[in-house]
């Protein structure tokens, strides 16, 4: 049955994944980059299994290349295995308990249970593949017999590519890979050949059979020293012709191309594709995954790091070496040579900020509302905060402390305001405008699943921006080519009643004055301020649903109706997930459509944490889940130049007939390919959606907490403010004792 379903992915998938166009690329051939996948999809499935190389093929570009790393068993077949180890990515050490030893490779020890003990027997019919990597979905572990290399040719791949890491430590064992390789290639088409021993390419010359392989030298670390040589890798690098004497391309980690300094920033590229492609040598690069680390630069999008390799002006690298091909291949197909398109204007969702592009710097600040006008996005959001002293500024949260240096200025002002939150904070409308000009913004904590994973945003830039005032923020969005603002209030009854500040009245002069003529979004989680807004025709009322719910009934979407013209849900109310897979699509988004409310998904995120395995640790997939998928009106999130290049992409219409998509999740397709014994426990359904949530009772009136003057007598005369007066007083009583004193001492 597993089988069957991935045969319908394959299909589904296939139909769209032809080759690419022909364009003219930076590339030796002028051809597109070739995307390689090792061991197949193997940022989802165990890898090298039978469901990688399968998914790989069904979700990438039609001449995706399959990548095996060889190993030999001690009958001398060829097994796909990354790593010399088998133990790090099988079940051998529970099958063969006391099979494990320590062998000398490339003069290290190394302990563990290794293929050559092994005959392809007992590892084919014992032994099953488990995920190596503990972010990566562990439910399709223990069910998939390890691939031997004719598996792999069996699926008929465009292309196939096998590496050879551990020629010398196979060969101290009387085993030969290259003779391997000679025998296999009667029968087999290998394509590509890679290995980081020149000893061993060299004794490949003159392969049998009439399809020209093309022999690829691998550079490992610049410091590890070349089996056959005794070289360093460095040296090698200095001698690309040398290499070009025995191979036609080679294999570099991709910081050999773009370094990344300590602080995790590019640095300029090296000028080695260039040199390499002036000797005639092809360049790949490896070390690609959307859920590795990675560069700042790159927002935490994957397909921006592999435009930095493809779809830079200055060269592109001749294929790419990833774990995620899907990725790979939408940077080929999709994204690539897309910078001067303009986004499409009709017929698409929003793209509307979170705190501007906050995924970049800290939110609500000019620079990050700058940056996200630059980036593409269609609609600026400012969260209204309050000052003591009654001035309206953008920023996400009324508590200070987690967005700003409040804490090491302000720590006795600490309150706890049940109203707002249940912990302790400083809260904005305790300060004033002046106390709160004199901090500085700081970049929130990582929002995702796992708050101690450590991924950190743009570290270099958490303290830059300065806050914006309403007032500003409305200058800026109307001299700016954003086409309209979204302004946000919450806890409009605690500031009028408690606080006497009437942040409803706040936005509505300000935008008066303003004289905004644009589009205004005016989004709120209280219908009461909504229906304070209902006097003003030319504005969209947004009702913000903060909680996950499954379901939203006909009287209460009637009741939303009343009150808004759109709503803003959290991604889970519209698709429903079980342990981080996709298992459902709500109806919420056809039951708001129904009655013409417009329907927004906030809040969509980078980080590979944040996103459905469904998804490929992708955003791109994500956004196409919820807008071509789903059919959302807006995304609310944090990038914006995610979200823009989506967009600019012609892969994102799955209407036009072109080479590739950007395809949606299918709910539940993926899990169904685990064992049932191994899929997550079903999760409890979110609550319906009630007209008793929707409705909130009238905004209170502002209350009016300036202090009284004491009553007094017409005839008192007072001094003009009440210090001096006091003055007065306390010197007249010392006067008074000072004369009893005297008048005492004299008895």
């Amino acid at each position: 049955m597993k089988l069957n379903v991935l045969l319908f992915i394959v299909l589904l998938h296939g139909a769209a994944a032809a080759v690419v166009s022909p364009t003219k690329w930076p590339t030796l051939s002028g051809n597109a980059p070739a995307v390689i996948a090792r061991g197949g999809f193997s940022g989802l499935f165990p890898e090298s299994s039978q469901f990688a190389y399968q998914f790989a093929q069904s979700t990438s570009l039609k001449n995706v290349v399959l990548y095996c790393d060889l190993q030999l068993t001690k009958d001398g077949a060829g097994i796909c295995r990354s790593d010399l180890r088998l133990d790090n990515s099988t079940t051998i050490s529970a099958v063969f308990p006391k099979g494990r030893t320590t062998y000398s490779v490339n003069g290290r020890p190394v302990q563990g249970w290794f293929s050559i003990d092994f005959t392809s027997d007992q590892l084919y019919n014992n032994v099953t593949l488990i995920q190596s990597i503990f972010s990566r979905p562990s439910v399709f572990d223990g069910n998939l017999p390890v691939s031997m290399v004719e598996d792999v040719a069996g699926l008929h791949p465009y292309q196939l590519w096998v590496n050879v890491q551990y020629s010398t430590f196979f060969k101290e064992h009387d085993l030969d890979a290259a003779d391997y390789i000679r025998s296999v290639s009667r029968e087999t088409i290998i394509d590509y050949i890679s290995s980081p021993e020149i000893g061993f390419l060299k004794s490949l010359s003159g392969l049998p059979g009439r399809h020209k392989t093309k022999l690829i030298f691998r550079f490992m670390e610049v410091d590890d020293v070349e089996p056959s040589t005794k070289k360093t890798y460095q040296a090698l690098l200095n001698d690309l012709v040398t290499i070009k004497s025995f191979a036609s391309g080679i294999l570099v980690p991709k910081n050999y191309i773009w370094p990344v300094n300590k602080d995790q920033y590019l640095e300029a590229h090296t000028s080695l594709v260039t040199d390499a492609h002036g000797m005639g040598l092809e360049v790949y690069a490896y070390d690609f995954a959307n859920d590795g680390p990675a560069s700042y630069n790159y927002s935490f999008d994957p397909t921006v790091e592999y435009l930095q390799f493809i779809g830079n002006s200055n060269f592109s690298v001749d294929g790419v070496l990833t774990d995620f091909p899907s990725t790979a291949s939408e940077a080929v197909a999709c994204l690539a040579h897309n910078e001067n398109k303009p986004i499409p204007t009709e017929g698409r969702a929003l793209i509307i900020t979170h705190n501007g592009a906050s995924g970049m710097f800290a939110g609500c600040t000019d620079v990050a509302y700058q940056r996200a006008v630059e980036d593409g996005a269609d609609v600026l959001d400012c969260s209204i905060q309050m000052s003591k002293d009654g001035v309206a500024f953008c920023l996400d949260s009324a508590d200070l402390m987690g967005h700003t240096t409040a804490a090491a200025a302000f720590m006795p002002r600490a309150a706890m305001v049940p109203e707002i939150q249940q912990n302790n904070g400083i809260f904005s409308f305790d300060l004033t405008w002046s106390e709160i000009q004199s901090l500085k913004r700081t970049q929130p904590a990582l929002t995702s699943p796992l708050s101690q994973s450590g991924l950190a945003r743009n570290p270099a830039a958490k303290s830059e921006g300065k806050f914006m005032t309403l007032a500003d923020f409305l200058q800026f969005a109307k001299k700016s080519t954003v086409s309209g603002i979204l302004i946000n209030i919450e806890n409009a009854a605690y500031l009028a009643s408690k606080k006497g500040l009437g942040v409803v009245d706040a936005v509505s002069t300000a935008l008066g004055k303003a004289s905004y003529d644009k589009q205004v979004y005016i989004q709120s989680d209280d219908t009461a301020v909504l229906s304070a807004f209902k006097k003003n025709s030319g504005y969209q009322r947004v009702l913000h649903v903060k909680e996950t719910i499954s379901d939203a009934p006909k009287p209460t979407v009637e009741e939303i109706k009343q009150f808004a013209d759109a709503v803003n849900l959290p991604r889970s109310s519209i698709v429903a997930a079980s342990g981080f897979f996709v298992s459902a699509f709500t109806n919420v988004v056809d039951q708001m459509h129904a009655a013409n409310i417009s329907v927004y998904v906030s809040v969509l995120r980078n980080e590979f944490l944040t996103i459905a395995f469904d998804y490929f640790s992708d955003p791109m997939v994500e956004l196409a889940t919820y807008v071509a998928g789903v059919g959302v009106d807006g995304v609310v999130t944090e990038f914006p130049a995610t979200a823009a290049a989506y967009f600019k992409s012609p892969c994102s219409d799955l209407n036009a007939n072109l080479p590739y998509s950007i395809l949606p999740a299918e709910p539940g397709t993926l899990l169904s390919l685990a064992s049932p014994d191994a899929a997550p426990p079903a999760e409890a359904p979110a609550p319906v959606l009630e007209v008793a949530d929707v409705v909130d009772p009238p905004l209170p009136p502002v209350a009016d907490l300036v202090e009284k003057a004491p009553v007094t007598s017409p005839t008192t005369q007072h001094p003009p403010s009440g210090q001096p007066a006091n003055v007065v007083n306390a010197a007249l009583c010392l006067l008074m004792a000072m004369l009893s004193f005297f008048a005492l001492s004299g008895h």
